[in-house]
């Protein structure tokens, strides 16, 4: 139900239509654990490679691999032209869904190695694109029509509110990121629209896997937009 293998909270039984504009704020207790981890870490001195690799193992380990999932299942649909929705409802995996989820991780290593190398601020930026890439979903759910009925796309679309009170939570989170760590942490807004548009576009949709894929993505832009403004030497500052 939280999208994560978190434990739930006592007393906080939210309805499965309604989680989506709350999935921010499990992606910031996400984000809080690996930054804990890439913290204890640092003392070992261990190589930075071998603690990115452990930073996105427990990203995988928290999600479930849920959204990864959505990221073979949409580039499977995406390969397929008109039976994209047969492929998608499908469960097995074809090849463009495998090398579609590995491109996508050797970017999210490419990305964060990038980052630690040039003493990038690694918990600032766990938590911003864990928000972002949970708020890209919310805009592919208001933006884009469900490409299945009876899917959870279609039925987080049924239980949406207007997008101003879906992106409430985001937003508030995303505000005091911006004044506790600097205007940077709005360069993820562009990653997280365009992510949203494109996949929108080459669908004529959205569904579960899409809104999973649109996480996953827009996560790996976000990321590299901040190694531009962050690590580059003409970097923002």
């Amino acid at each position: 139900m939280f999208y994560s293998r978190l434990p739930p909270l006592p007393l906080v039984r939210p309805r499965f239509g309604r989680i989506a504009r709350f999935a921010p704020l499990v992606g910031v207790a996400i984000a809080l654990i690996q930054g804990l981890l890439w913290q204890l870490v640092e003392p070992f001195h261990l190589p930075i490679t071998s603690g990115i690799s452990l930073l996105m193992v427990v990203e995988v380990g928290l999600t479930g691999g849920l959204h990864l999932d959505g990221v073979m299942d949409t580039a499977d649909g995406l390969s397929a032209g008109s039976a994209r929705r047969k492929a998608m409802a499908d469960s097995r995996v074809g090849a463009m869904g495998v090398m579609a989820v590995a491109a996508l991780l050797l970017l999210r290593f490419g990305g964060w190695l990038w980052l630690a190398e040039a003493d990038g601020p690694m918990v600032a930026v766990l938590l911003t694109v864990a928000v972002w890439a949970r708020t890209a979903p919310l805009l592919a759910l208001a933006w884009w029509p469900p490409l299945r009925l009876g899917g959870s796309g279609a039925h987080h679309a049924a239980q949406q509110q207007a997008l101003a009170w879906e992106l409430l939570p985001s937003s508030l989170l995303l505000v005091g990121f911006s004044l506790g760590f600097g205007l940077w942490v709005l360069l993820g807004g562009v990653a997280s629209i365009v992510v949203t548009l494109i996949l929108g576009h080459l669908l004529g949709g959205q569904s579960g896997d899409s809104l999973g894929a649109t996480l996953e993505w827009s996560a790996t832009a976000c990321l590299w937009l901040y190694g531009l403004a962050l690590a580059a030497p003409v970097g923002i500052t």
